[in-house]
């Protein structure tokens, strides 16, 4: 197959590594890929082997105009059988793309909850007709796109965010060398990550952590993530008033999350809403015991093979931490065999590429009928 991956940006977030992942793996598994990136270069990406063609998309409607016209041109010369989008800016170019290509078969995916309001949700449900098919990384994603009514039943489908197990895995030598090197000094080590944004409720896990602190002296508290070594002065204020602040390492970008994962006791997710977070799932593969909000597909990603809590509740979430850390560290051994023993039996990377080439191949096969 000839298959065109189109990307909002390939900026440092979840949904950008999964398409890169995916891209990639085709690539290797005999597809003709090619990469199509909405925006101009960040200072931070994922690095990627695959050619990209940057439509460089501003703001002003001339840019906007000029982008579309060098994505037309792009699919034009790669000529794909399926056209693939990641998240909303891109599932709209993409289904807006297929006006002027006619024959493009677009495959969209949803990689969250939530993508935005009414007049986000009024334009998937007016386009939902240019997209063959309309996948969602987890069934809350899928019921709350059904509910809003902006993605056809028959059209939508449900294939999880794969986790690389090889890249994935725990290494007890890299552990000791990483907690010392980072001077872990035998503290319990919470580790969250992902971008300072909202949907992530850092509030949320400060005040957390806070609670845990006070009565688990030994604890520190980590967090990774774009913008975290500058997090707003709302986030550093808030971690001074509650007392943390000595406690808290803001780690910022990283390029060695599985040696942080390593290093780390325990993986804290705190977020407000959610698609299925990948950085819980590659916790869970580095057999890590997870406390996570039930938000999203969390709960469909972690099973019971964690610890569950509400979202925006943390007196809930520091008891669930602190339940964590009163177990003795062989039972913190039994947790995380049973939480990467579940990525291994329904989230792998190679699940979710068999899962995607069954789709195209379907799509394609609908398109001859």
């Amino acid at each position: 197959m000839r298959i065109a991956y189109l990307v909002t940006s390939l900026g440092m977030g979840g949904a950008e590594r999964q398409a890169l992942m995916l891209a990639e793996r085709m690539a290797r598994r005999g597809h003709a890929v090619t990469l199509l990136a909405l925006l101009p270069p960040a200072a931070e990406e994922w690095p990627t082997i695959l050619e990209t063609a940057r439509l460089n998309m501003g703001k002003t409607p001339w840019s906007v105009a000029a982008a579309m016209a060098r994505g037309r041109r792009a699919l034009g010369e790669f000529r794909p059988d399926i056209l693939h989008s990641h998240c909303f800016h891109s599932n709209l170019a993409a289904r807006a793309m297929k006006l002027l290509h006619p024959g493009l078969k677009v495959v969209s995916t949803v990689h969250n909850v939530y993508e935005g309001g009414r007049l986000r949700m009024l334009a998937y449900k007016l386009s939902d007709g240019l997209s063959r098919r309309t996948a969602f990384v987890c069934e809350a994603g899928a019921r709350c796109y059904a509910e809003l009514g902006t993605v056809s039943a028959r059209k939508s489908i449900v294939i999880p965010n794969g986790i690389d197990t090889v890249e994935f895995a725990p290494d007890s030598v890299r552990r000791g060398q990483m907690r010392t090197t980072i001077n872990a000094c035998g503290r319990f080590i919470w580790l969250a990550a992902g971008r300072v944004a909202k949907a992530k409720d850092y509030p949320n896990l400060i005040n957390a952590f806070a609670r845990v602190y006070a009565q688990r002296a030994e604890s520190e508290l980590w967090i990774a993530g774009e913008g975290a070594e500058a997090a707003g002065r709302e986030l550093q204020a808030l971690a001074s008033e509650v007392g943390v602040s000595g406690r808290l390492r803001w780690l910022g970008l990283r390029r060695d999350v599985p040696a942080l994962l390593d290093a780390a006791d325990g993986f804290v997710l705190a977020s407000a809403w959610e698609g299925m977070p990948l950085a819980l799932g590659e916790a869970m593969a580095m057999g890590k015991p997870v406390v996570a909000t039930d938000v999203g597909g969390v709960l469909e990603l972690v099973g019971d093979a964690g610890l569950i809590v509400p979202a925006k509740e943390p007196e809930v979430l520091a008891r669930a931490m602190l339940d964590v850390m009163d177990h003795a560290p062989e039972e913190h051994e039994v947790m995380g065999r049973a939480a990467r023993a579940r990525i291994e039996a329904r989230f792998t990377i190679d699940a979710s590429l068999r899962a995607w080439e069954k789709l195209y191949g379907e799509v394609l096969e609908d398109a001859r009928s």
